[in-house]
């Protein structure tokens, strides 16, 4: 039996969901008898690859550069799990909202700079006017809530979609579990 090809993805969020996945501890030996994490931040490959079985992807879609990420994770991802408040409803990203981007540029690279007051225009993608949910720009197949998730929430996911089964998360996530 080949191997269940995994991506982890880290959009805008404070990658508190990787800490989380991290913390299954032993049980990601268990894991890796049965998937092969073949895209992550935690891993060097820096392109996604054109087939994965399953992506999770944490955060929020702030910037152009986060709607192409996660418009070609789903296009080459057969199941895509949102990870975390972020990626469900937008959560801390989103607090920028009633602000805009022009104000926090402002205040990140002109207010608050003593040298070069500029706003950077190479490496620094463009914002999207509002930070949202990664279900509002692709269809998402489960979505994993908490601020993060817990290591065994993950560990319950990824056994039962390893078991052909359609995880219930309803337990997990009402008492923090």
């Amino acid at each position: 039996m080949s191997k269940l090809k995994v991506a982890t993805v880290w959009l805008d969020g404070c990658s508190g969901c990787h800490m989380s996945f991290l913390d299954m501890d032993e049980r990601l030996l268990e894991l890796a008898e049965k998937i092969d994490i073949v895209y992550s931040p935690i891993v060097d490959r820096k392109d996604y690859p054109d087939e994965v079985d399953l992506a999770l992807v944490e955060g929020a879609v702030a910037s152009v550069d986060d709607e192409a990420k996660i418009k070609k994770i789903r296009a080459h991802t057969k199941f895509l799990i949102a990870m975390g408040d972020c990626a469900i409803t937008g959560n801390v990203p989103s607090m920028r909202n009633p602000i805009g981007p022009q104000a926090i540029l402002d205040r990140a690279y002109i207010e608050n700079a003593t040298l070069q007051q500029q706003i950077p225009t190479v490496l620094v993608p463009k914002l999207l006017t509002v930070v949202r949910p990664i279900h509002e720009f692709v269809k998402v197949d489960l979505h994993l809530p908490g601020c993060p998730p817990s290591a065994n929430t993950f560990y319950t996911v990824l056994t039962a979609l390893l078991a052909g089964e359609t995880p219930d998360i309803s337990a997990l996530t009402r008492f923090g579990a």
